[in-house]
């Protein structure tokens, strides 16, 4: 062979071999709600746990990504638009209502799903120790947490005696349970709950527009995730103390958060999916529970709203936003 025809096959074989390479790289499919810019905390999380597992988005994983804008009604069809290709492993990081769509999607690719609710309960599992099938993933404390949402709000008002709580009626595996607990502990606190229903930004307006309580709880939902400023814009405007579950509520302007911490939740979910894709079996990784939660006050708005904040919380918040 030539001298000139061995270096044009071999320049050849360079250019094709990154494009075999890469055609090569195992592919994750992210089936989140909200948008990604909302989910920056979540992701960079989540890609942490894929770097401790030993993939680096971009050099040897690639992730196809499908955002619902806090739609549940989508996730069906962007799941199955996921499953179509040829993904390795499919996250359901859109919550509750994300899992169950990509548990109908497929019965045979690794699902790592995140949710709030007790996954055994909604059929997304037989056992937590032994997940069985195609299914593994993590939990927070969320929906256990509507009790410790009140007594903040019992804290922060003494004097309250009504309390509004917003839910999204389309997403029912994870608003019943919520009700039902927090309920319980309305009642126990000599509490009464006013209950709202929105399932879109017309709605939630007009939640806050017939407000008749002291406060309120919008229940964990990434549908709420997705509306994090209108919520806190809503609640200065009508002057009402409001609680929600996750950092950015307080940081767009809301009085106060607490709930699981998105870092540490989504970090997990990144490792397994990283397990899954060097070899392990969802059935064989029991479902791993998030335990860390975090306080968040954002005293600016606690002085407008005329509250004022016992030093017994300021000393247990993990941050102040002033």
């Amino acid at each position: 062979m030539r001298r000139r025809e061995f270096i044009s096959l071999l320049g050849c074989a360079l250019t094709i071999w990154p494009l075999a390479a890469a055609a090569q790289q195992p592919v994750i499919g992210f089936l989140g709600g909200a948008t990604p810019e909302e989910y920056e905390i979540r992701l960079r999380a989540f890609r942490e746990g894929l770097k401790d597992a030993g993939y680096v988005e971009g050099q040897n994983v690639s992730v196809q990504y499908r955002w619902t804008q806090g739609r549940n009604e989508q996730l069906p069809t962007l799941a199955a638009e996921l499953v179509r290709t040829q993904i390795g492993v499919l996250v359901a990081g859109g919550g509750t209502a994300a899992a169950l769509a990509a548990k109908a999607a497929t019965a045979t690719i690794p699902i790592v799903f995140a949710v709030a609710v007790d996954p055994v309960s909604i059929g997304l599992v037989p056992s937590l120790n032994r997940p069985g099938g195609n299914l593994t993933g993590v939990t927070n404390l969320n929906v256990d947490m509507g009790p410790k949402r009140l007594e903040l709000l019992r804290q922060l008002i003494p004097k309250a005696k009504i309390i509004a709580l917003l839910i999204n009626p389309t997403n029912p595996a994870l608003a019943d349970p919520y009700m039902e607990t927090t309920k319980a502990a309305a009642s126990g606190l000599g509490l009464q709950l006013q209950i709202l229903q929105a399932r879109n930004d017309r709605e939630i307006e007009s939640a806050f527009s017939s407000l008749m309580a002291d406060a309120v709880l919008v229940a964990p939902d990434v549908f709420f995730t997705s509306r994090t400023e209108q919520l806190a814009a809503l609640s200065l405007r009508y002057k009402v103390p409001t609680i929600y579950q996750y950092r950015p509520f307080p940081a767009a302007g809301g009085l106060v958060s607490y709930g699981s911490d998105e870092r540490e939740y989504y970090y997990l979910v990144g490792v397994y999916a990283g397990r899954i894709l060097k070899g392990d079996k969802p059935a064989d990784l029991p479902v791993q529970r998030s335990t860390k939660v975090e306080l968040i006050i954002n005293l600016k708005t606690a002085k407008t709203l005329g509250i004022n904040v016992p030093l017994d919380l300021i000393g247990r918040a993990d941050e102040i936003i002033e």
